[in-house]
């Protein structure tokens, strides 16, 4: 297997950034795909009923994703600084422990869901409409999970460990194999929304173990090593594992904002213009990873070379890497808005025909949710950046504005002083005021700088 050669502590920050964005950005957009692709065909295969029912399960999906990209960060940003301390052995000991703790973790997320699936469904707002589909649904996308979780951390590990084509490879084989799996249980096969969660299982399954078979035989210095179970040795990984989850908390944030932000518009949604309602924000919530995928490649993207700058003491080098991010993400979230206002027919026509009535209600609401791409690609790049040089504080604050703090009071408010434009504009409205927030302190903390 060929590897990139990356200097991350040397060479030209512009040749490196397009060395991993790219190859992140493809990767993270067939992913994107693969969403948009599941909606198309249960949307077409199934009804809009179906599209809702995935939107009722859908938070339980982000926070199992949130889990594993927040110990992926966690664990790249301090992989990234050991290596640039030239210890190896505690990089790999940190990938050891993140893969161990997740599947833990997620082999108890697996065993509540199977035991208590009324009352999850339950708290994910589901109506008796609506609950045999999502049933099917949940029980059917249980199996895959663990890999998923496998696929989430190893994708940042395996981009750190200098093989950023890999992880792209991972993501578009899993996606690839998705779509196809998902258009044949649907229509040839016709096991409809349960045929939908058993492609996605099986594709997960199957990147999670292309990420175990990098790290088993391929890898160049991040490699599995035994963990010792001694007392001490137990409260050090302890102390790692809690470690990692700081830096990477602001991640799990992200996610779990993206469900908080499905719950709540499932509600007021619900509340306001009944299950068509929903169906309608479901392709809002569709192509909302694109959104996030993109910006997030970004992020991800300047991550290893921020933290190894950061670790080696390099802070010009940290500066500019910070500066092309912005300049890249900026350029991005302005193209997505575009699509979005001029693609508005075209989107809405690949879920959902004419005819029914969420139509129109998604064909109105799409060009104003696109008003917040540029502003929320600038928010996850500046979170993306406090997490690589371990500010996890910041970060959890920045993420916390925009996903709670100022959604939840937004998609409130809003409908009522601006009718159901506001149930659109509440995610745009909380991007925009948590940019303002981080201009602010960065611009704050800048002078202060300079006059030290």
């Amino acid at each position: 297997m060929s590897k990139e050669t990356l200097d991350f502590g040397n060479g030209r920050i512009g040749r490196l950034f397009a060395a991993m964005f790219i190859p992140t950005l493809i990767g993270m957009v067939f992913n994107s795909l693969l969403n948009i692709c599941d909606g198309m065909f249960v949307g077409h295969g199934v009804g809009s009923d179906g599209l809702a029912a995935i939107n009722i399960v859908a938070p339980l999906y982000l926070v199992c994703t949130g889990i594993g990209l927040m110990f992926g960060i966690g664990a790249s940003v301090i992989g990234s600084i050991r290596l640039a301390e030239n210890n190896v052995k505690g990089a790999r000991l940190i990938l050891t422990q993140a893969f161990i703790t997740g599947s833990i973790i997620f082999g108890i997320v697996i065993l509540v869901s199977l035991l208590f699936t009324d009352g999850v469904l339950a708290l994910l707002g589901c109506s008796e409409r609506l609950d045999g589909l999502a049933t099917d649904y949940l029980l059917w996308i249980l199996p895959g999970l663990v890999f998923l979780y496998l696929q989430c951390v190893g994708m940042m590990l395996i981009r750190l460990d200098g093989s950023p084509k890999y992880a792209m490879t991972v993501q578009i084989v899993a996606a690839i194999l998705n779509i196809f799996l998902d258009w044949l249980m649907v229509f040839p096969l016709g096991m409809g929304i349960k045929g939908a969660a058993v492609a996605t299982s099986i594709a997960c399954i199957v990147g999670g173990l292309m990420v175990l078979v990098y790290f088993l035989f391929f890898s160049e210095k991040l490699k599995f090593i035994r963990v010792n179970v001694d007392r001490s040795s137990v409260f050090k990984s302890l102390h790692d594992v809690g470690y990692m989850a700081k830096i990477g908390f602001a991640t799990f944030i992200a996610e779990v904002a993206i469900g908080v932000t499905i719950i709540t518009g499932n509600y007021v949604f619900m509340d306001r213009l009944g299950e068509n309602g929903v169906a309608a924000y479901s392709i809002g919530c569709y192509l909302f990873p694109l959104i996030f995928s993109i910006s997030n490649a970004v992020a991800q993207a300047s991550q290893p070379i921020v933290s190894f700058n950061y670790g080696a003491g390099k802070t010009d080098r940290v500066r500019k890497a910070l500066n092309i991010a912005l300049a890249v993400a900026s350029g991005c979230g302005v193209l997505i808005s575009i699509g979005l206002w001029q693609g508005a027919p075209l989107l809405t026509r690949l879920f959902l025909e004419p005819d029914v009535p969420a139509y129109d209600m998604a064909l109105h609401g799409l060009p104003l949710l696109g008003v917040c791409a540029l502003f929320f690609a600038i928010n996850i790049t500046f979170i993306g950046y406090y997490q690589s040089i371990e500010s996890a504080g910041r970060s959890i604050v920045f993420m916390l504005l925009r996903g709670i703090v100022f959604l939840i009071p937004g998609f409130i408010l809003l409908p009522g002083m601006l009718g159901n434009d506001g149930l659109w504009l509440a995610i745009p409205v909380a991007e925009a005021l948590t940019l303002l927030v981080i201009v602010a302190m960065y611009i704050v903390n800048r002078r202060k700088s300079c006059c030290r």
